[in-house]
């Protein structure tokens, strides 16, 4: 299982410094910023798979950081972190689109049980094969290229290889194109059309030797979108 990332957004040195070295230990790679400036750029850039968000920040607040993440990467965890008194502040980032909050001064106990839970129930990062077998053959995500035993090579675009590579991590499960340009395009999907992601997996298809009137490997969910075969 590949080890998942917590970006710490929080000011107080003390604070942060706590609970990176209580993340680290519980197993999780720690990320961190000690501003808004660099909290923004982390939270809208950095690959990790949680957030924990201090509202009260020099720079950019914590409210201007979860919009940025809610428009940028709308199903990226956020967990606030609030002080007694802030109910206001924290009601807000809920409705922002907070996943959940811990108010100061929390145990450590309390902040891991919650990030389990928010991870937990979040889709955010599943485990991802760096290679995949298909029929013939096999996809090497590293190198970006399909290789069949016959001897031939179909070549992966960097935007292929990630399609790919989300869809096998997600084997069996039904994927829609919203789902896809969120988490692998890292757009918003709101108003965005979405026909791109079609001719992405109609290449992809041909690449993999998928027949696109008969798919065998990814298959075509009516009325949802696309699901890599659990059998391949």
């Amino acid at each position: 299982m590949q080890q998942r990332t917590v970006l710490v957004i929080e000011d107080d040195a003390a604070i942060r410094e706590g609970i990176v070295d209580a993340v680290a230990y519980a197993g999780y790679t720690p990320l961190a910023a000690a501003d808004g400036h660099k909290g923004l750029a982390l939270a809208t850039s950095a690959e990790c798979d949680l957030i924990l968000l201090d509202l009260v920040l020099p720079g950019p607040d914590g409210l201007a950081i979860l919009k940025a993440v809610r428009a940028e990467r709308p199903t990226l965890p956020v967990i606030i972190m609030t002080a007694r008194g802030e109910e206001h502040d924290r009601v807000k980032g809920l409705r922002l689109g907070a996943d959940d909050y811990v108010v100061k001064p929390f145990s450590v106990k309390e902040l891991l049980a919650r990030i389990e839970a928010v991870l937990r129930r979040s889709p955010e990062r599943p485990e991802e094969p760096a290679k995949i077998k298909v029929p013939g053959g096999v996809a090497d995500l590293a190198r970006r290229e399909v290789r069949f035993r016959d001897g031939r090579r179909e070549e992966l675009s960097e935007r292929e290889a990630q399609l790919l590579k989300y869809l096998a991590a997600n084997a069996g499960r039904a994927i829609s194109r919203e789902e896809i340009l969120t988490r692998v395009w890292r757009l918003d999907p709101r108003g965005i059309e979405t026909r791109t992601i079609d001719m992405h997996v109609a290449r992809l298809r041909e690449k993999l030797r998928d027949d696109g009137e008969e798919p065998a490997i990814i298959l075509t969910v009516r009325g949802k979108g696309y699901m890599f075969a659990a059998n391949v």
